[in-house]
């Protein structure tokens, strides 16, 4: 009969989780003798490893860090930071117990490592005629504090909303979603691509970055990573991955850098800040075009064609990018169908930088580029059998998957297709791969499609990109959609039912977020990252580029 409530939540900008619990309800005799004890459990690792012994592990505490203070400390591991409880429990209980064997079901089942041992070092004790707190850190904190911290994180969130304009629930909660993506790096921000196990990838913080900050007006955020990002070019490429440890990010991806064009046309587009692209961006976006005319890694060039070549054997750089050892479960090695789109759209974008700064000489370079581009794709990529474009050329090869790649050549800013061409695409992409929660990464009609992602790392890896639905594409689909239907009074109602299986799902899963990935078949099971930056961004992007 008695009904407690816990809270929990970070501080912003600090690794720091506050937790409470209260009585909110029930017999005052049955309340009065409520007790709580809370039992911390530690592994101190990082999160891609669990572990299984004692070694190098101290089991000590100390608790008498300030008689004033009801704080204590933990640090088992030389070279970890230490962590701070701070409470304001009854009594401190040292135990120093070892659970062992415990199963965590996700990873069995996803043919990880499962097993872990975990320490308990002491017990706290609350009497729940109060509120009990506890502040784990890894700064000292005081738990008196905890009520003062509980209302600026409230209000902090409040400005956000407020400061996005969002209109409804479910906009307002993608917003507060977004803001968890944002963190540091060095002097400026970057973008975590996803939770539990992404960093900060180029491709992803590329893409994502419209909808997470431009969507919210937060525009000095876009500013400061593009700026960021801008001072890791190398050899005309954007990095793809830093690494969680260590100084030297990779660059295997032929795509981020061409969404660095489009993220920074949106971030200019927004704001009208052209001063900042012409005096901190614009050469090292002409210095990308160079090198990716005369060849640049991974065998990325310009071909004769105009078009972008990109790939070399066992590379895989657009984002399908599974690979298994040196397996590469979607290569796609020649000219891919939306990376000749972002080439486009970046040499348009170079064209109108080089009009608005008055550079003539480059503005004409470009156009003939685009231009050259342009035709070589409508010759190329038109599959009149499908009534859709090839996914894939390389010389004489030409891969005829029906796969969602193929969107972005109608939803990019701007487009080599014609409309009557653009209007068979999107139905194309709508009749075989539009669900309710995104797009099918290929066609169910494809003897090459798995309906489920699920079992062991090989499985998925071969599932990833061969019929799993990512979140993420139902922004381009959308855009497209538009293009497509522009003359339909009804285009922005299918589009409500079109994001109407979000809205769902934004509590069932990582509660308040939106996942990587789903199953590609109904009831399309929540898989993968159960939060991921570009599925928020291009939802908020979505609502953001309404018609009203």
């Amino acid at each position: 009969g008695v009904l407690v409530e816990k809270t929990v939540f970070m501080a912003n900008g600090e690794n720091t989780t506050v937790c409470q619990w209260n009585v909110i309800s029930g017999d005052d005799g049955d309340v009065n003798s409520i007790g709580l004890e809370l039992k911390p459990l530690i592994a101190f690792r990082d999160h891609h490893h669990l572990r299984h012994d004692r070694d190098g592990f101290d089991e000590s505490y100390d608790d008498r860090l300030d008689e004033t203070e009801n704080v204590v400390a933990v640090a088992p591991v030389e070279g970890l930071p230490t962590l701070f409880f701070a409470h304001n429990a009854d009594a401190i209980e040292m135990q120093g117990h070892w659970y062992k064997d415990l199963v965590y079901a996700i990873e069995h089942e996803r043919g990880f490592d499962y097993r872990e041992q975990l320490f308990q070092p002491f017990s706290l004790k609350f009497d729940l005629t109060m509120t009990a707190t506890v502040i784990v850190s890894t700064e000292k904190r005081n738990a008196d504090d905890a009520e003062d911290r509980r209302r600026s994180e409230m209000k902090r969130r409040a400005a956000l909303v407020a400061r996005s304009g969002a209109k409804d629930a479910f906009t307002r909660q993608l917003v507060l979603a977004a803001d968890q993506f944002i963190v540091d790096r060095g002097k400026g921000k970057t973008v975590i691509a996803g939770y539990h196990w992404f960093s900060d990838w180029g491709r992803d913080t590329m893409i994502a970055l419209p909808g997470l900050t431009l969507a919210t007006n937060r525009p000095e955020v876009a500013k400061s990573v593009l700026l960021e990002f801008s001072k890791h070019i190398s050899q005309g490429m954007l990095p793809n991955r830093f690494p969680d440890a260590g100084e030297t990010p990779d660059y295997n991806t032929v795509d981020a850098t061409l969404w660095f064009f489009e993220a920074i046309r949106a971030y200019a587009e927004h704001t009208d800040d052209y001063e900042f692209v012409r005096e901190f961006l614009y050469e090292k976006l002409a210095d990308i075009i160079d090198w990716h005319v005369r060849g640049t890694r991974y065998g990325i060039h310009v071909d004769t064609d105009g078009l972008l070549f990109a790939g070399e054997r066992g590379t895989q750089l657009t984002w399908m990018d599974a690979k298994i050892g040196d397996l590469v479960i979607t290569p796609r090695t020649g000219k891919a169908v939306e990376i000749q789109a972002l080439w486009y759209n970046a040499l348009c974008i170079m064209s109108d930088l080089a009009v608005r700064f008055g550079d003539s000489v480059q503005q004409t370079r470009y156009s003939k580029m685009d231009e050259v581009a342009r035709e070589s794709f409508n010759g190329q990529f038109w599959n009149e059998d499908a009534q859709c474009l090839y996914d894939v050329i390389n010389g004489d090869d030409r891969d005829a998957s029906i796969r969602p790649n193929q969107i972005f050549a109608v939803s990019l800013h701007h487009s080599m297709v014609e409309p009557v061409r653009a209007r068979k695409i999107v139905d194309k992409v709508e009749a075989e791969l539009l669900t309710s929660v995104g797009l099918r990464s290929l066609s169910p009609n494809d003897p090459r499609y798995v309906p489920v992602y699920i079992g062991s790392p090989m499985q998925r890896d071969s599932a990833y990109h061969q019929g799993t639905v990512w979140g993420w594409l139902v922004g381009p689909f959308i855009e497209a959609y538009r293009k497509a239907h522009s003359k339909d009074p009804i285009a922005e109602s299918r589009i409500g039912q079109i994001l109407e299986g979000f809205k769902s799902h934004i509590s069932r899963a990582m509660v308040g977020q939106i996942s990587e990935i789903f199953d590609a078949e109904h009831p399309h099971q929540a898989r993968g990252c159960g939060a991921q930056a570009w599925s928020v961004a291009e939802l908020l992007r979505t609502f953001a580029n309404r018609r009203t």
